[in-house]
């Protein structure tokens, strides 16, 4: 296991609260990055790169030396248009943590690495793994079964023990998590983080609507459905939206997404994870950090 310098010493308990599309913002990240986790945000929640610019800037006059550091989600795909825009904002910045999707690209990494910044790249399978680690990523995220948003089927005893057969950089845990004793959980397992998202969905701070906020108070990890037929790429979303947009047919199977606009759809079709029972109110998101802390501190007798 390895927890590089730049982290370590640095965050109340090792882990990342994962950035979430259209979910996301300032706000969240910053009472997370105070209680003592790594809060991380999708560069694509701003919608130009002159609004990513200025939520940079928002974010780092708000904390101080005592805050926990803050990463970046980057989607290293040619359908980003803004990729190498947002990336020169990135080095510019120095931002800490740079977390990177649909693609481990080494000129992306060596960009990252140039200032000192690291990088982690989310996986679902050993496959992706090998081939992050041979781009030079500083950590990797194993998105498990049970994971919200674009989710791997693997259980997360295997997909650990595969990573970590040829992997000895930072590993972190996705899928589920929703207490500090399952963060502790994942560092017996070999992970070096846990990886929530979630759970701060419902955070005041977070973007969601009041509606979505709500059906997330009143979901349960069967009300979780996986599915390619949103976005073409497997996730998890929850059944209520899905029903809301006319998506089950009458045994509750999903039909073909029938809107203009992926973005258009991800505004009413919401995603969430297996962990989605813990949310139980809206709450502060320093309030939702203070109980994970206590509670990975208590198993762990710290």
């Amino acid at each position: 296991m390895s927890i590089p310098p730049q982290l370590a010493g640095r965050l109340a308990m090792p882990a990342i609260v994962a950035p979430m599309f259209l979910i996301s913002g300032p706000d969240l990240v910053v009472e997370c990055c105070r209680a003592g986790l790594l809060g991380t945000f999708p560069s694509l929640n701003q919608r130009t790169t002159d609004g990513f610019v200025a939520w940079l800037d928002d974010i780092e006059a708000r904390l101080d030396d005592d805050s926990a550091p803050y990463g970046v989600n980057l989607i290293v795909h040619p359908t980003n248009k803004r990729l190498q825009d947002d990336l020169a904002v990135i080095v510019a910045r120095k931002v800490p943590l740079v977390i990177t999707s649909l693609g481990a690209v080494k000129d992306v990494v060596d960009a990252v690495h140039s200032y000192g910044g690291l990088v982690f790249h989310d996986v679902i399978s050993a496959r992706h793994a090998e081939k992050a680690a041979k781009a030079g990523v500083d950590g990797l995220i194993a998105v498990a079964a049970g994971a919200g948003g674009h989710a791997g089927t693997i259980s997360p005893f295997a997909l650990i023990a595969e990573i970590r057969s040829f992997f000895d950089g930072a590993l972190a845990l996705s899928g589920a998590l929703s207490q500090g004793r399952q963060v502790a959980a994942a560092e017996l397992m070999g992970a070096d983080y846990g990886y929530l998202g979630s759970l701060f969905i419902a955070a005041e701070e977070s973007l969601a609507s009041p509606e979505q906020k709500a059906m997330m108070i009143g979901a349960r990890a069967a009300d979780i459905v996986h599915t390619d037929k949103v976005t073409g790429i497997a996730a998890n979303f929850m059944k209520a939206s899905l029903a809301a947009n006319g998506l089950l047919d009458a045994p509750g199977h999903v039909g073909k997404l029938d809107l203009e606009g992926e973005a258009r759809a991800w505004k009413t079709i919401w995603s969430a994870g297996h962990g989605v029972g813990a949310v139980r109110a809206v709450r502060p998101a320093r309030a939702i950090c203070e109980e994970l802390i206590a509670d990975y501190r208590g198993v762990r007798h710290d």
